[in-house]
């Protein structure tokens, strides 16, 4: 959720004409990460869950994206675009090992 954040602070300096097209998809993306995280907690099931961690890692790779394209843009500088992109592998390598996680204790529930 710190990334949200970042993100929404640094896409307040965006431009105007963006707000609807850039800015929002980008602040979108990096809300439906936590997002999906809490979501696929709250089911009922491994198997949803794990949908929702596979959704969440796609929203993170599109949020990847959008900072990309952002600094391409000019929108972002290159202090920011690392911050950014070096925070979202560091919540990629959470998910990544959260996923593995799930996936373990399947494994370990179907051998019983």
């Amino acid at each position: 959720m710190d990334l949200v954040t970042e993100i929404y602070r640094l896409t307040k300096t965006f431009p105007k004409d963006e707000l609807f097209g850039l800015t929002g998809q980008l602040r979108r993306a990096a809300i439906s990460v936590p997002a999906n995280i809490a979501e696929g907690q709250g089911r009922l099931s491994e198997k949803e869950f794990r949908q929702f961690l596979g959704n969440a890692r796609g929203s993170l790779s599109e949020m990847e994206t959008h900072i990309l394209i952002a600094h391409n843009l000019r929108y972002l500088d290159e202090e920011s675009t690392r911050h950014l992109l070096d925070a979202s592998a560091e919540v990629g390598r959470i998910l990544n090992g959260l996923l593995s996680k799930v996936v373990s204790a399947k494994k370990e529930k179907s051998r019983e």
